[in-house]
């Protein structure tokens, strides 16, 4: 059965969420970090969560901050 895309965008990005300092740029430690911090038994889905993860480059998902915009009158 193949992995949604959306449940590797969803746990990825909640692991970066609540441990950015568990992962970089490596993959391999990733990996580990995906196995550690989680409950996947799959080798394939832990490795798709930890790649992309590593093409994030370990950084925690962004927020745009927009400042209120002045309408004129």
């Amino acid at each position: 059965m193949p992995v949604q895309p959306d449940y590797v965008k969803k746990v990825g990005g909640i692991l970066l969420e609540r441990y950015p300092e568990a992962f970089t740029d490596d993959f391999d430690r990733n990996k580990e970090s995906v196995t550690v911090l989680t409950n996947v038994d799959s080798k394939s889905v832990r490795n798709r969560i930890a790649g992309y993860i590593t093409r994030r480059g370990g950084e925690p998902p962004r927020t745009v901050e927009r400042e209120p915009s002045s309408t004129a009158e």
